[in-house]
């Protein structure tokens, strides 16, 4: 069997925890921050798990990682 290959964009975006959950980062960061107050800022740094519908998914877009 041929190895399979790494999905670029999911490689960047997720990463795998020790209990297989996906780990991910929260949207709307990155631009118009200045309307954005601080305090949601401030929770957007945090990490989040991808919701479970959606795991099998990305799990198998990034086999190796």
């Amino acid at each position: 069997m041929p190895k399979i290959k790494t999905h670029s964009g999911s490689k960047k975006r997720f990463s795998l925890t020790k209990s297989g959950l996906v780990k991910r980062a929260h949207a709307n960061k990155s631009h118009i921050l200045t309307k954005k107050n601080t305090k949601r800022k401030r929770g957007l740094r945090q990490g989040a798990y991808a919701d479970v519908t959606n795991a099998a998914t990305v799990k198998r877009m990034i086999p190796y990682k």
